[in-house]
């Protein structure tokens, strides 16, 4: 596996983008076509080609329909249809997603990806799960989405999502380990940033916010958290924690939140503590019937949660004038009652400018695998995001890595 990693770095980055390029835009070419349109030399050829094909990038095959006559018949290149994909993977508290996007940098430069290139693929599991567990979950998830034809080498890179950075969550892992156990799973890079800031991304690049630059990202769930992107690039912060929206005061006085505040926006507006709010003990089906028939306790919960929301979004585009703001959660497709009070309080604070146009706020549209889309994304995405890969320094990697779930 590392040999055929290094073949695809070196095929990739030695003309190989010239060869692919030359594939993609005229189909099938025999050698001595891609030497007449490419001007490599025949040894310079060859060993390109060879190396693309052993790192599964190109097919080398005699086409069906190939007269026949004397001799050995010319074999054609073609692009391989599995090859050039990238995974994105979330590992959320109670579940893993994962996305295999098939495309090419081209195409998610120019978000054009079709949502026939995308496939999808989730299996729930308990909290306590360990992470080799969740990780072999991953890798048969994988599978499934390809019916076992993907080969791991000729992947673009993996992109990972983690829910954090609570401490206390089986998902807060020393993301070195976490490549360790990655790339001997799957032999590739592999990228590693937040869920929240990775599900902003999606929504950039497929969702509510698609052909948006500058966007502000919450997310209603457990935890509430969010990001910005800016420019068409995450906002990551000096040291990576940029996003903790949750934990702006919405109520002063209020609640206690763990991260030792009191009324922090967690408190009020994250999916727990509305179900708590509603009746101690209901769940996340039981909240979404009451809505359904109209049960004047649940909208009454959503109103005052999405009043809390929308002044605390006020403050934040004030301050960063955003064009968009999506919201995303449980609940935000549940009824319109919490969009509607959001969008009331966030206009009512916002600063009006007379030449500014009016702020668009919609609610986020890739539901579960929106994480899971943005990790995968990622692997273009210009920035400081951590990447690591396998190589020297694994030993040190797992003996420092603190890796553990509670």
């Amino acid at each position: 596996m590392p040999n055929a990693t290094r073949n695809t770095t070196w095929a990739r980055g030695q003309y190989g983008d010239q060869m692919l390029r030359l594939l993609r835009q005229f189909g099938p070419l025999t050698r001595s076509e891609l030497g007449q349109l490419s001007g490599l030399s025949r040894t310079t050829l060859y060993e390109v080609v060879s190396r693309l094909v052993d790192s599964g990038q190109v097919i080398a095959a005699v086409p069906d329909n190939t007269p026949r006559r004397r001799g050995r018949p010319a074999e054609k290149l073609v692009l391989n249809p599995e090859a050039g994909r990238v995974l994105g993977i979330d590992f959320g508290r109670r579940a893993v997603r994962v996305v295999a996007v098939a495309g090419d940098h081209d195409g998610l430069e120019r978000h054009g990806l079709e949502h026939d290139a995308i496939s999808t693929a989730s299996e729930a599991h308990s909290p306590t799960a360990q992470w080799p567990d969740r990780i072999v979950i991953a890798r048969r998830l994988v599978g499934t989405l390809t019916g076992g034809r993907l080969r791991l080498d000729a992947l673009n890179g993996v992109g990972v999502a983690v829910t954090g950075p609570a401490t206390d969550s089986p998902a807060a892992v020393d993301q070195r380990a976490m490549a360790v156990m990655m790339g001997r799973s799957f032999g590739t890079r592999v990228r590693f940033d937040n869920a929240a800031r990775l599900a902003a991304l999606a929504e950039t690049v497929w969702g509510a916010a698609q052909g948006q630059r500058d966007v502000l990202y919450l997310e209603l769930s457990d935890p509430v958290g969010g990001a910005l992107v800016s420019g068409g690039v995450l906002h990551r912060g000096a040291h990576g924690r940029s996003g903790e929206f949750g934990h702006i005061t919405a109520e002063p006085g209020g609640a206690p939140c763990p991260c030792g505040g009191q009324g922090c926006l967690q408190t009020v507006a994250s999916t727990t503590a509305m179900l708590n709010s509603y009746r101690p003990g209901a769940d996340l089906p039981d909240l979404v019937a009451a809505l359904g028939s109209g049960d004047p306790a649940a909208h009454a919960v959503l109103r005052r949660a999405g009043t809390h929301v929308g002044r605390v979004l006020a403050g934040l585009v004030n301050a960063l004038e955003p064009g968009i703001v999506v919201v995303g959660g449980e609940f935000v497709t549940a009824g319109p009652t919490l969009m509607e009070s959001v969008r009331r309080e966030l206009l009512a604070n916002v600063v009006r400018c007379g030449s500014r146009p009016l702020l668009l706020v919609r609610p986020a549209k890739l539901g579960d695998h929106a994480a899971a889309l943005g990790a995968a994304s990622l692997l273009w995405q210009p920035g400081r995001a951590p990447s690591h890969s396998v190589g020297k320094g694994l030993g040190a990697a797992v003996r420092m890595s603190g890796l553990r779930a509670n």
